[in-house]
């Protein structure tokens, strides 16, 4: 039987408990400045209309496809990267998945939207039984209905922020499956214990559910091996007290990528991703939310030639698997710069 000991909540949908809820709504530990409507519209009508030719690659992604097989003969502390803020470890010979993304597009609907730069190097169908899903929040780049319904049935555990746990389980997925964690709330499931941890972000998928479900990022602990998931952020005091309290980390997957000078707040630029990676006294950076989708006005490629000339200035050891390829997160290894091939 399974062992799996959990210390996350189990509260009603409205959750009012949280000290991160205020009338109604998730926030921040310090609020960050509202967007407002139309502040939006004018920042959605920009990458719209105004997006330069070299948001997107040129060339072929490099992809490195995956079997069932190699899979389930890959050492244990594996990392297969999938694509933007989706990895796939093996821990303890079982597999966990954060935030999967299978979909052609990160979108609302398959027929507009943001569309992937290359594809899965799996296919849900194709992946061994999953043990675990980890969710950082409920925006379309990150919650793919698709793919949560196609992974429910293989799927022992998804591990949510609060009202993410309860999507999942109005789309169908058996409560007795989620479970819903607030900041610093933890779980240990066979051995492994994840524990959820603040992000500077906000949440929400259509006109009227901003901010209601929370946002966060997560710790993994496998004995003597720490990762850290950064979900999506800004640059918070918050890195700090995550590395006082649980670093070092041995692989740090930090956002770097769609972000903007127009939203500092909720997206990090390459600069503050490095800073707060060396908050959480990470030995290895690996950047992500990055190289699979349109998802902002710079260049596809900016984010890893901005954190690869920071690491290198910075004396940071970085890593930068492509899409596909396997990374030992025991022995790391620094990586092609494959991103300069498409160019």
């Amino acid at each position: 039987m399974t062992a799996c000991v959990l210390h996350a909540t189990s509260r009603t949908p409205a959750h009012p408990d949280s000290p991160q809820l205020h009338e109604g709504k998730f926030q921040n530990a310090v609020p960050t400045p509202p967007t407002g409507f139309l502040k939006t519209v004018r920042l959605a009508w920009n990458v719209l209309t105004n997006k330069p030719r070299d948001t997107v690659p040129a060339g072929a992604i490099p992809l490195q496809t995956l079997t069932r097989a190699e899979l389930v003969a890959a050492p244990d502390r594996s990392l297969f990267r999938l694509g933007h803020s989706t990895v796939l470890l093996k821990l303890r010979g079982e597999f966990w998945l954060t935030d999967p993304v299978f979909s052609d597009r990160a979108s609302p609907v398959q027929w507009a939207g943001p569309k992937r730069f290359h594809q899965p190097p799996i296919s849900i169908a194709d992946l061994p039984p999953i043990k675990g899903v980890l969710l950082s929040h409920n925006h379309y780049d990150h919650l793919d209905h698709a793919a949560i319904l196609a992974l429910a049935d293989k799927t022992d555990y998804f591990l949510a922020p609060l009202g993410v746990g309860d999507t999942l389980i109005e789309w169908g997925v058996p409560a007795d499956k989620v479970q819903q964690f607030d900041w610093w709330q933890a779980a240990t499931v066979d051995g492994l214990r994840f524990v959820a941890t603040p992000a500077q972000h906000f949440s929400g998928r259509g006109l009227f559910d901003a901010n209601k479900s929370l946002w966060a990022s997560w710790v993994i602990v496998d004995d003597d091996l720490r990762v850290f998931f950064s979900g999506d952020t800004g640059y918070f005091d918050g890195f700090k007290a995550i590395g006082e309290r649980f670093g070092p980390f041995d692989v740090t997957l930090m956002e770097t990528g769609a972000y903007d000078k127009q939203w500092p707040h909720v997206h990090m630029q390459p600069e503050q991703t490095l800073q707060a990676h060396l908050d959480l006294k990470g030995k290895w950076l690996m950047p992500v939310h990055n190289g699979t989708f349109d998802l902002a006005m710079h260049a596809w490629h900016e984010p890893f030639d901005r954190i690869s000339a920071l690491a290198a200035e910075k004396g940071v050891r970085l890593t930068t698997p492509s899409m596909g390829q396997r990374l030992d997160l025991q022995r790391p290894q620094a990586g092609d710069a494959w991103w300069l091939a498409t160019q």
